[in-house]
């Protein structure tokens, strides 16, 4: 015997006949009870556990809602902001449109121009509403570096639309963003002896 919850919110995605999609903000907008968005930080002392955040947000892609995966300090593909890679229907993903992956706070006036660019990118299309999920990797590094202010960070969490939810990753979280957190998770490796 198969059963299913049919929801509102969600069988109004499609507009009648049309095929087209909106966007959870339009939909929520129709009934009070809208779900606020949560802000979500995932840190680590290493930078190896991305896989696990990207594994949600692909999940969370293909159960239909916009996805906006952001890694400020991955280049190498030459994608910028201009060339988003769309994986499923539901999913873009962006990264600096830089040669190399940034490790130091050294940056070029090129680098820095790129990762500025992309960081008000996305400020802009998030506040546009075009998007439900943002991931926003390896933000903590970008701050600590002082490649991104972090009073900048704080506002853009604050004035988002509030029903977008934020996953923030990246080591040495700063402490102004683990209090804004709705949720925090710590990754530790663990030794068996």
């Amino acid at each position: 015997m198969v059963s299913q919850i049919e929801t509102p919110a969600l069988n109004s995605l499609k507009t009648q006949g049309l095929g087209e999609r909106r966007t959870v903000a339009e939909v929520s907008r129709r009934f009070p009870h809208a779900i606020e968005g949560l802000v979500q930080v995932f840190t680590c002392s290493h930078r190896s556990f991305f896989t696990s955040v990207m594994a949600q947000a692909l999940r969370i892609a293909g159960q239909g809602t916009s996805v906006l995966v952001v890694q400020f300090l991955k280049g190498g593909i030459g994608q910028g902001h201009e060339h988003p890679v769309r994986l499923g229907q539901n999913l873009d993903w962006i990264r600096c449109d830089l040669p190399r992956c940034i490790d130091t706070p050294h940056l070029d006036e090129a680098e820095m121009r790129s990762l500025l660019d992309l960081w008000h990118h996305t400020q802009s299309v998030v506040m546009q509403g075009n998007y439900d999920l943002v991931v926003l990797d390896e933000l903590s590094l970008a701050i600590n570096f002082g490649l991104i202010p972090e009073t900048e960070v704080l506002a853009f969490l604050q004035k988002r639309p509030s029903h977008v939810d934020v996953i923030l990753t990246g080591p040495e979280m700063p402490p102004a963003i683990l209090d804004v957190a709705d949720q925090i998770t710590e990754l530790r490796r663990s030794h068996q002896p």
